[in-house]
């Protein structure tokens, strides 16, 4: 595959302050990923296809918290040649390896989230709810496609969260906002709330906390997502019906206890 921009194959030098606090904290803001001009050149066709492959339809206000937080497409790579050069870029996905301490890393999925003016809190929860794996080497890249500054609702942290096993059996919703913000605060976790640049990304771990405050600006907040797993994780016994359906959904035909290798699930990156 040709990838037309330089930055998406190229080596980014990750320091060890950037290590220290992935580990320490569960996430971290990486300046200068992308140059704006790169992201310049996929977001029209990124937008486009959300916009083709939305399904939800309802008014704001006839939507329930979840429906409200953002427009979520998945899997744009297979709908565009041009989405599936960004999604698969070496670039992005060296560093989770890195991050992660990994020799490589494989594709989950990838996730275009869109938070509408006017669009509500997206709650607190871990990812990692939703995944039908066996170890915690899972990581999200969370590349915004415009500046985000507080007022567009930019993703924010609770710091070391990603060592806080209470609140792992709640699904993204209502109750999760509301028992871990109460969890979290009495644990006395920083919670890490900043702007993002454009060409600024983050990348944080599938168990550690998250959530995003409303859109009050007049424009969408644009951000794609990419979930990257160990190239050599295994597939765990779903213990929910969300990670029932994302096994049959993300890695169809995997057995569990081996490689979920499917051709939705290619190796984005192996060192060496």
């Amino acid at each position: 595959m040709t990838i037309t921009h330089p930055d998406l194959r190229s080596g980014y030098a990750l320091d060890d302050a950037a290590r220290r606090h992935f580990d320490d904290n569960g996430f971290v803001k990486l300046p200068g990923v992308l140059d704006p001009r790169t992201i310049a050149a996929y977001e029209k066709e990124i937008t486009s296809k959300v916009i083709e492959l939305n399904t939800q339809h309802l008014p704001l206000e006839e939507r329930d918290t979840y429906g409200k937080a953002f427009l979520q497409v998945s899997n744009l790579w297979q709908h565009s040649d041009l989405v599936r050069e960004f999604v698969f870029s070496p670039r992005l996905a060296r560093i989770a390896a890195e991050l992660l301490g990994t020799d490589g890393v494989r594709l989950y999925h990838d996730q275009a989230l869109y938070k509408e003016p006017g669009g509500g809190i997206t709650p607190w929860h871990a990812d990692q709810y939703y995944w039908p794996l066996a170890t915690d080497r899972t990581v999200t890249v969370w590349i915004p496609l415009q500046e985000t500054p507080a007022e567009m609702g930019p993703l924010a942290f609770a710091a070391g969260s990603h060592r806080f096993e209470h609140g792992r059996d709640l699904p993204i919703s209502d109750e999760s906002e509301r028992a871990l913000q109460q969890a979290l605060a009495e644990r006395n976790l920083p919670h890490f709330q900043t702007p993002y640049r454009l060409g600024e990304v983050s990348y944080h771990l599938g168990w550690t906390f998250h959530h995003a405050a409303p859109n009050r600006s007049a424009i969408p907040r644009r951000v794609m997502t990419v979930i990257y797993m160990d190239a050599d994780i295994t597939v765990a016994h779903p213990v929910n019906d969300n990670q029932r359906s994302d096994l049959r959904t993300w890695m169809p035909g995997a057995e569990i206890g081996a490689v979920p290798d499917t051709p939705l699930n290619p190796v984005l990156y192996r060192a060496g």
